[in-house]
């Protein structure tokens, strides 16, 4: 017998390196914790340093390196410039999480132009151009794993969020493009889609009473989701774990999406 077939599954970031977008805040500050917590040095991708120093003392004190970077990922430049910088500090980076996403809703004829540019330029474009920015590291040491925060939404139809159920399914698709082209490469590229989850920007519509009952009636399951229900495929498929796992769409969705 194959003696990798016996080994315990290792579940543990020890000794990686990971970038999390949109980490100041919700499901991406969770990523930052959990991988921390897992064993990884962090880069904190986040829009205001200043505000986020009570998650970077935090993530100081279990014990891990955190590199602080300024990071707007509609920005070119600060896109180039955190990742020059995680290079510099650590000398590579093991693991990518974008979890960055904007969802200005509104009914698909009332979208606005801005609102649908500014849609794609951040959930599409700097998406993009992030990952490629990393995976090129990635490519030069042979490995990397790349794990897109997508959504429910591009694989189930939401009223009022035409724009960002479509930015949603092409990152899904995007990420299985990625996965085929940068496998030989041993780079792995997945998609992580929760439901809704409780976090600051969604506990006011979770709180409203016919929202919230409405949501619930998708949710076989029958909850809201947490922010630990996500972080936990994050961790999973950045680590040895999932190490012959790419291309897929791991849905945190409490069933939405097969009822």
């Amino acid at each position: 017998m194959n003696s990798h077939t016996e080994t315990a599954p290792n579940f543990s970031l020890d000794g990686k390196v990971a970038l999390i977008t949109g980490a100041g805040r919700g499901i991406g500050r969770a990523c930052a914790l959990a991988c921390a917590a897992a064993g990884a040095d962090i880069v904190l991708g986040v829009r205001d340093i200043a505000a986020s120093a009570e998650l970077i003392e935090r993530l100081g004190s279990l014990g891990r390196q955190v590199l602080p970077a300024k990071l707007d990922i509609s920005r070119r430049a600060e896109i180039n410039r955190a990742v020059e910088a995680a290079i510099a500090r650590f000398g590579r980076i093991d693991i990518l999480v974008n979890n960055v996403g904007v969802a200005p809703g509104n009914p698909a004829e009332k979208v606005s132009e801005k609102d649908f540019d500014l849609t794609v330029a951040v959930n599409l474009k700097g998406t993009f151009f992030i990952t490629q920015a990393v995976a090129r590291t990635m490519i030069e040491r042979k490995s990397g794993r790349i794990i897109n925060i997508s959504s429910q939404a591009g694989t189930v139809t939401l009223a009022g969020e035409a724009i960002y159920c479509m930015t949603k399914a092409a990152i899904n698709h995007l990420t299985r493009c990625l996965a085929l082209e940068w496998a030989p490469h041993g780079i792995t590229a997945n998609t992580v889609a929760p439901t809704f989850i409780w976090t600051d920007s969604t506990k006011a519509a979770l709180a409203d009473p016919d929202f919230h009952r409405r949501t619930l009636a998708h949710i076989p399951l029958g909850r809201i989701g947490h922010t630990g229900d996500v972080v936990g495929a994050v961790v999973f498929l950045a680590s040895p774990a999932a190490a012959l796992i790419t291309g897929t769409n791991l849905l945190v969705d409490g069933g939405w999406s097969v009822a």
